[in-house]
């Protein structure tokens, strides 16, 4: 009897510990579609170091790949924080599948939107049985048509590796960042996840140079139109914002992230270049512009220039504010400083900066040369995922900085 009643405990255990295990992410590829209305958003992650306390999950986009740590297990239910864009992904692991919700925290009673994940090699979208010949490759110019009928150019540029696809859209605010997709029978397919918000865009070829299509997002649908051009490109950027009639200087003193009033008029930017991002923790596109703005600070400071970070934030609460741009400032090392310049809105950077006409986009690059005239306004930024727009824009906005530093 006490051995039959040896058995039934070693399995009773047995089965808890591969029941706590099977609640647990796995390491290795998994593949998940998040459901939004009648369409599936298609996202890739890899799991390393789960068995760890520092398992990390990377989120993955083309050649992106978007580290998230400091995964917690309560119960049966996992979460992984997205800090950089104060979200998570939560739910729970049963037999290799991951169900649950990507929620918003600064939403308050945010519904999330579902996904389900599977442990698995599979690609990004299922392999066409027979791709359409036509090819995505190059530049396009690419309206986007809103509901009410109002049209936005952009550009695209994508590269094409057999039926794979990958690239980014540009827009006069910034870029839609890394896509990944496949060609289909007809066309073509892209999503996106970084953290943010899922991205689907779905296109069907209308002869050789051009197609319609759709963006998705969990906002809504946008239409599309695209017509094949080596030339594409957007708006000057430098044309979008300017100092309204009468005024040629900015005077701002907003607080740092500890709380320390900081202006423009300090000594720190006297005599000196200054430029002044702004920027909000929650633009991925800011967050690209301030991966490269923080080492070429480091570089350069000492030639006489300074860069003032201006944030606009979802909320106006200081604890909120002070742990955003905190992490912010740490996840970049940055080393100039931050400043609080108000609560993200329509009228936001009208009552921050009054001087200049309204503000297009985040970021927004303002040039102010030694004297303290604001010199250039740049609208936008092209990010690491636009390729040869971004090498581009590393060199103007070099040759801006050197002109200003040539100046007497």
């Amino acid at each position: 009897m006490k051995k039959y009643l040896l058995i039934a405990i070693a399995t009773l255990f047995s089965m808890a510990c591969n029941k706590t295990q099977n609640h647990k992410l796995e390491d290795g590829k998994w593949r998940g579609e998040f459901s939004v209305s009648d369409q599936q958003f298609p996202f890739l992650f890899e799991v390393q170091g789960a068995a760890t306390d520092s398992a990390t999950v990377y989120l993955i986009n083309g050649a992106e790949r978007v580290p998230l740590k400091g995964i917690t297990y309560s119960s049966d239910t996992v979460t992984i924080p997205i800090e950089a864009y104060d979200a998570i992904l939560t739910g729970v692991v049963t037999d290799g599948k991951f169900e649950g919700k990507f929620k918003k925290l600064f939403v308050d009673n945010d519904e999330g939107v579902p996904f389900t994940a599977v442990k698995s090699d599979a690609p990004r979208f299922e392999v066409a049985t027979s791709p359409v010949t036509t090819s995505l490759a190059g530049k396009w110019d690419i309206d986007f048509i809103g509901q009410n009928g109002d049209t936005t150019h952009n550009v695209g540029i994508f590269n094409q590796d057999a039926a794979i696809l990958t690239g980014s859209i540009l827009t006069n605010a910034g870029d839609l960042r890394y896509l990944e997709g496949a060609l289909t029978n007809d066309g073509f397919r892209f999503s996106a996840f970084a953290g943010l918000s899922p991205y689907l865009i779905k296109g069907k070829f209308e002869g050789n140079d051009s197609f319609t299509g759709e963006f998705y997002t969990t906002r809504g649908v946008t239409k599309l139109i695209g017509k094949r051009n080596a030339d594409a490109a957007l708006a000057d950027p430098y044309s979008l914002a300017y100092m309204k009639k009468g005024y040629d200087r900015l005077d701002f003193t907003f607080p740092n992230i500890e709380g320390q009033k900081v202006s423009l008029s300090d000594p720190r930017y006297k005599d000196k270049v200054v430029i002044v991002s702004i920027l909000g923790s929650w633009c991925p596109n800011c967050l690209d512009e301030m991966e490269y703005l923080s080492p070429w600070y480091k570089e350069n400071n000492k030639r006489g220039v300074e860069i003032i970070g201006l944030a606009f934030e979802r909320k106006d609460d200081p604890e909120y504010v002070k742990t955003v741009l905190s992490r912010l400032a740490k996840r970049y090392n940055t080393t100039y400083e931050i400043l609080f310049a108000g609560k993200l809105g329509d009228d936001a950077t009208a009552k921050a900066l009054p001087q200049v006409s309204k503000i297009m986009g985040y970021p927004t690059t303002i040039f102010i040369d030694k004297k303290g005239v604001v010199r250039k306004i740049h609208t936008g930024f092209n990010g690491p995922a636009t390729g040869l727009f971004y090498e581009e824009f590393k060199q103007d906005f070099n040759k801006v900085v050197d002109d200003l530093l040539a100046e007497k």
